[in-house]
C-alpha cells in the first residue's frame, strides 16, 4: 500500500461530499466533530481503526485547565496568564504566543461546555501537583483514564449523528492549485478505494511517533525506545505537509515519559515521584533530580544500564496511585512489589542494600541533582517498587498554525481550507522533550480540536 501523497484535484470525481471532513478520530478529532455540530455544519470522521481510539486511550485523559468552574468549586486561585506562564517557562519561550494564548484562554470554556452539552462529569485533581504546574489545573473523568475520555467522546459524536467512517485510511489529498484541498481518497482493508469531497479539512491524525524511520530522523535518542502511543500515528499529516509546502516547526519535540512498568507495559503515575519517591538504577543509584518532569526523564531511564529503572515509593504514594486505572492494573498484574524494610525492597529488587538505603536517605533543598524536598515526607515502610524503562508517548512537532488552527504556508500566508490540531499541529512544548509541560498533548487535542472544528464549519457555511 502506498503511503501519504498529494495529487491535482483536476479531473477528480468524487462519491461523496462532506462539510467537514476530519481525519483521526482520537480526542481531538471528536472534540472537532461536535464542535462543528455546535456550529451547524455536517462533520464527517475518517478514521483508521474499527472503533475510534487513538493515543487518547493510552493516556491518563487528564486535561490542564485554568479558570474552569470545577477549580473555583475548590478553591483553587488559578487563571488563563498564569497557566501560559508556566507553559512558556517549561518550554524555554519557544512556544508560539497566538497558539498559546488561544489555548490557554479557550480549555476552560471547552471543558465546561463538554460537561454541559455533552455529559462529560470532569473533577480536579487535587491531593498532587504535575511537574511545572504552578497549580492544581489537571481535569479528569472518574476512572483517571483515557479510555474513558475516549469512550464518552465518541459516545457524545454517536448521539450527536456524525457520520464516523471507520476502517478508512485517508491516504490522499486532493489538492487544487490554489492550494485548497477538494477532497481526500480513502483506502478501505480489502484495497478498495473511495474519495470525499469536502469544503474545509480537519487533520487529527497526531503525529508520527509510530514512523520508526521518522523518529530516527527526528528525535535519534529514542529511536529504540518503547512505543506507547498508538501505532497509526504514522506521520502523515507531517508527510503531507512537506508535499503541500507547509511550514512544519519543532519536529523534534515530544512527549516522553520514564515511567512504564516494565515488561508489563503499563503507564505508572508520575504522582509516586512528585509527591517523595524516586528513581535508582539496577546498581540502586539515584542519577537525576526526578521532579524535573517525566518527558524528558524517557531518555534518562534510557542511558541507564539495560535501559531501566525503578520507581521506589511507599504505600502513602501507592493510596494516591490507585485513582488511576493504570495503577490499578499494575498492582493487578504484579508489576507492584512490596517490602517491610529497605534490605526486604533491595533484596525483592535485586540492587545493593547500601545504595538503595542512600538513595532513600538523601534530601535537601536542593540535594545534590538540584531537588527540592521541602515539603515532602520521608518514605516509610511498607515500601513498593516498580521496574520501569523510558517510552515515547507522543511527537509534539508537526504543522504550523495560526491561533485559529489555519495551518500555515512555508512561503508565507495559510492554506484557504486547511486546519490542523492535536499531534498533528505543532504543540506548546518548544524542540525539546525537557520543554512538554504535564497535560500539554491533551490539552491541545481538545482546546485546538474544539477551535478547528469551529473555525473549519464557520469556513465552510460561508462557502
Amino acid at each position: 500500500m502506498s503511503g501519504p501523497s498529494v495529487a491535482p484535484a483536476a479531473g477528480v470525481s468524487f462519491g461523496a461530499d462532506a462539510e467537514v471532513l476530519i481525519i483521526g478520530g482520537g480526542a481531538a478529532g471528536m472534540v472537532a466533530a461536535l464542535a462543528a455540530t455546535q456550529v451547524g455544519a455536517e462533520p464527517v470522521v475518517v478514521e483508521r481503526d474499527a472503533v475510534p481510539r487513538g493515543s487518547t486511550a493510552l493516556s491518563a485523559g487528564l486535561i490542564p485547565a485554568a479558570g474552569t468552574r470545577w477549580q473555583r468549586a475548590a478553591g483553587i486561585d488559578d487563571d488563563a496568564e498564569r497557566f501560559a506562564a508556566d507553559i512558556r517557562r517549561k518550554a524555554k519561550g519557544e512556544a508560539d504566543e497566538a497558539v498559546l494564548d488561544a489555548v490557554t484562554r479557550g480549555i476552560a470554556g471547552t471543558l465546561e461546555w463538554l460537561a454541559d452539552a455533552h455529559g462529560l462529569a470532569f473533577s480536579v485533581v487535587t491531593d498532587f501537583l504535575y511537574p511545572g504546574h504552578s497549580a492544581h489545573r489537571m481535569h479528569g473523568l472518574a476512572s483517571r483514564s483515557g479510555a474513558e475520555l475516549i469512550d464518552r467522546l465518541r459516545a457524545a459524536v454517536e448521539r450527536a449523528g456524525v457520520a464516523v467512517l471507520t476502517e478508512a485510511v485517508a491516504r490522499t489529498l486532493f489538492v487544487e492549485d490554489d492550494g485548497a484541498v477538494r477532497g481526500v481518497g480513502i483506502v478501505r482493508p480489502d484495497g478498495s478505494e473511495e474519495r470525499v469531497a469536502c469544503r474545509a479539512l480537519v487533520l487529527a491524525c497526531n503525529g508520527y511517533g509510530g514512523n520508526r524511520e521518522l523518529v530516527r530522523r527526528h528525535i535519534p535518542e529514542l529511536a529504540e525506545a518503547v512505543w506507547f502511543g498508538h501505532d497509526g500515528n504514522r506521520g502523515e499529516a507531517v508527510l503531507w505537509g512537506e508535499a503541500l509546502g507547509a511550514e512544519l516547526r519543532h519536529l523534534s519535540g515530544h512527549q516522553g515519559h520514564g515511567s512504564v512498568a516494565h515488561p508489563h507495559g503499563i503507564l505508572i503515575t508520575w504522582a509516586v515521584i512528585m509527591q517523595g519517591g524516586v528513581q535508582v538504577n539496577a546498581l540502586g543509584e539515584r542519577f537525576s533530580n526526578e521532579s524535573e518532569g517525566y518527558s524528558e526523564q524517557a531518555a534518562r531511564v534510557l542511558a541507564q544500564p539495560g535501559g531501566v529503572a525503578w520507581d521506589v515509593f511507599d504505600e502513602r504514594l501507592a493510596g494516591i496511585a490507585r485513582q488511576f486505572e493504570d495503577f490499578r492494573a499494575a498492582e493487578a498484574a504484579g508489576a507492584v512489589v512490596r517490602a517491610d524494610s529497605v534490605a526486604a525492597l533491595a533484596e525483592a529488587m535485586k540492587v545493593p542494600e547500601a545504595a538503595l538505603a542512600a538513595a532513600l536517605a538523601e534530601r535537601g533543598a536542593p540535594d545534590r541533582f538540584g531537588r527540592d524536598w521541602t515539603g515532602l515526607a520521608p518514605l516509610a515502610p511498607p515500601y513498593c517498587a516498580v521496574r520501569v524503562t523510558g517510552a515515547l508517548f507522543h511527537t509534539q512537532g508537526g504543522l504550523a498554525i495560526r491561533g485559529d488552527a489555519r495551518v500555515k504556508r512555508e512561503a508565507g500566508g495559510v492554506f484557504p481550507n486547511l486546519f490542523a490540531a492535536g499531534g498533528a499541529a505543532a504543540g506548546l512544548s518548544g524542540s525539546r522533550a525537557a520543554g512538554y509541560l504535564s497535560g500539554n498533548g491533551l490539552l491541545t487535542a481538545v482546546a485546538l480540536g474544539g477551535i478547528a472544528g469551529r473555525e473549519a464549519a464557520r469556513f465552510s457555511r460561508m462557502r
